[in-house]
């Protein structure tokens, strides 16, 4: 009988998240035995309702489970979350009752990078991720870390040509804009208010050319002091909210 390929997760937040959406993934969950604060308290009551078994161990005998990361005192084994294809985008967008707000990412290979893509993207509304399959980064166990359980809602769909899939979105009538620092507009010039996709270029390199040329508009972030460039996950949160700003006026706007 092959056996079960399973996913290690970490961090309170995150193995919480799965607990209250996604318990069923979860097979197992090893806490710290020396912390009994609330927050801890609360992922055990969880898990319990849940049937999940909880392994409670040392500090050290946790570190070497978990290995060199930051676990805040809990691990969990899991179910790897599903990886959605073009098939899951196109069932997204026809679910959709609202002009769709999607993120593409061009090539974006640092995990704590993606993780606080992901993490904002969620908190910005963001209906969807979109990556490339090759050259990027995937769902790791940094990233679910970093994402603090986004990464375990937020649709994330790997496409295997992200070029194909963005003149897709354009035929459905999506915008498409990028930031890039070589723009000749701001930003905050740009109408973002209808069924966007905003794209965002990878660490240092940016958006690759034949992304670039697919961009209905180029914005970039006005640089006032002497940092010439930002994070690719800071300016992510800068652009998400920009356009959730946008998006939120034209709302309330409208109910008037």
């Amino acid at each position: 009988m092959k056996s079960e390929q399973l996913a290690v997760i970490y961090g309170i937040h995150t193995v919480q998240m799965v607990l209250t959406h996604n318990p069923e993934r979860i097979r197992n969950i090893v806490i710290d035995a020396a912390r009994l604060d609330v927050r801890m308290q609360t992922l055990l009551a969880a898990a319990q309702a849940a049937g999940i078994q909880v392994q409670k161990v040392s500090k050290e005998e946790l570190h070497k489970q978990a290995g060199d990361v930051t676990h805040q005192g809990v691990v969990a084994q899991v179910v790897p979350r599903e990886i959605e294809g073009e098939n899951a985008l196109e069932d997204l967008l026809d679910r959709l009752q609202v002009p769709p707000f999607l993120l593409a990412l061009d090539g974006v290979t640092d995990p704590h990078n993606l993780g606080a893509c992901l993490r904002t993207a969620d908190a910005a509304g963001v209906h969807g991720v979109i990556v490339p399959k090759d050259r990027a980064c995937g769902l790791t166990a940094t990233v679910r870390k970093v994402a603090c359980g986004a990464a375990e809602i937020i649709p994330f769909i790997q496409v295997t040509n992200l070029a194909r899939t963005l003149r897709a979105l354009k035929e459905r009538n999506i915008w498409c804009v990028g930031l890039d620092a070589g723009a000749n507009q701001s930003l905050y010039q740009l109408d973002l208010q209808g069924p966007l996709v905003i794209v965002m270029g990878a660490e240092g390199s940016g958006l690759r050319q034949l992304t670039r040329e697919l961009m209905d508009y180029l914005g970039q972030l006005p640089m006032e002091g002497a940092v010439s460039s930002l994070n690719v996950s800071v300016s992510t949160g800068i652009a998400l909210y920009e356009a959730l700003r946008q998006r939120t006026v034209a709302q309330i706007a409208s109910r008037k």
